[in-house]
């Protein structure tokens, strides 16, 4: 049984790939976050504080655990976040990713790692493995030159790049666009949504499963690793309306450039699977199915 440490364990791809591991009990999982455990279930995996950004740390703790495979989702994600506080934003996407490059090479450790669509400017999505990178945005820049790093070094490594992240757990640190714009119809307020950017969102147990893919097989590269739908944001929005039968009325379509952003975001993004489905067996869900998906789990917390 492989051992892998998670890094991140807190955020809602770490939530997912705890839950997952515990319910398939196929790996051996450290659990990794800076600060306390927030995951409900105490028991099944260890757990161990650890910040990514301390070389100490991260040396400290995989030293003590020696994990077959480290998956990276910690990272600092607000896009205009990470254009104000650039030094956090670096310290955070890239130097945490040289102290797990550090920290993996000794004992031939895979690392997988998480990137993001951030990377291209947009002009001609989809995209495949291979396409020319452009970032717009600093936080684009910093997860391209953490891939930069992990491609230069000499570890084992793994880069599964993901578009808008969406699901639910029960301690959430933020919140995602579903989540957002399915509280907001619910209140019965009026939401502007940009009707000039395209995506495709990822379900988080999507995301969690070809994670773990990768790991049991051993990927080495990079893969797409998106959910297959592809829609405008605002379409999106309007989706979430629909499935739960809330006014859309209350979306208002604008432009990108009306929203006078700190940082630059892509006009259309969106990945090309076939590489993760035909290497790894990836198989997505559409967006309807994980909205399925997203509300079982909120009606179950409820009852609970």
């Amino acid at each position: 049984m492989k051992k892998i440490l998670v890094t991140g364990s807190n955020g809602l791809l770490g939530q997912k790939l705890t839950e997952r591991i515990l319910a398939q009990n196929d790996f051996e999982l450290i659990a990794t976050s800076k600060g306390a455990n927030r995951y409900t279930t105490k028991e099944g995996y260890t757990y161990a504080s650890m910040d990514i950004a301390d070389r100490e740390s991260v040396e400290e703790v995989i030293n003590t655990y020696l994990p077959d495979v480290v998956i990276n989702t910690a990272a600092m994600t607000n896009v205009d976040t990470c254009e104000i506080e650039k030094d956090l934003c670096w310290q955070l996407n890239v130097t945490a990713v040289a102290n797990l490059i550090a920290a993996c090479a000794p004992h031939h450790i895979q690392l997988i790692h998480l990137s993001t669509d951030f990377i291209f400017d947009g002009a001609d999505g989809p995209y495949l493995e291979d396409a020319e990178p452009n970032p717009l945005s600093y936080y684009g820049e910093s997860k391209l030159a953490a891939e930069k790093l992990l491609e230069e070094s000499n570890i084992h490594w793994t880069i599964l790049r993901t578009i808008i992240v969406y699901g639910i757990v029960n301690d959430m640190s933020r919140s995602n666009i579903v989540l957002w714009a399915k509280g907001a119809l619910e209140k019965g307020a009026p939401i502007n949504v940009v009707d000039d950017q395209w995506r495709m969102p990822t379900l988080a147990e999507d995301l969690a499963e070809i994670c773990l893919l990768a790991a049991a097989k051993g990927a080495q590269g990079i893969y797409n690793a998106s959910g297959k739908d592809m829609m405008s944001i605002v379409e999106l929005v309007e989706q979430v309306a629909d499935f739960y039968q809330l006014d859309k009325s209350l979306i208002q379509s604008i432009s990108t450039a009306s929203l006078d952003q700190t940082a630059k975001r892509p006009v259309k993004t969106g990945f090309i699977l076939d590489k993760s489905i035909n290497e790894l067996g990836y198989q997505p869900h559409s967006f309807l199915e994980g909205l399925k998906i997203m509300d079982q789990q909120i009606s179950a917390r409820k009852t609970n």
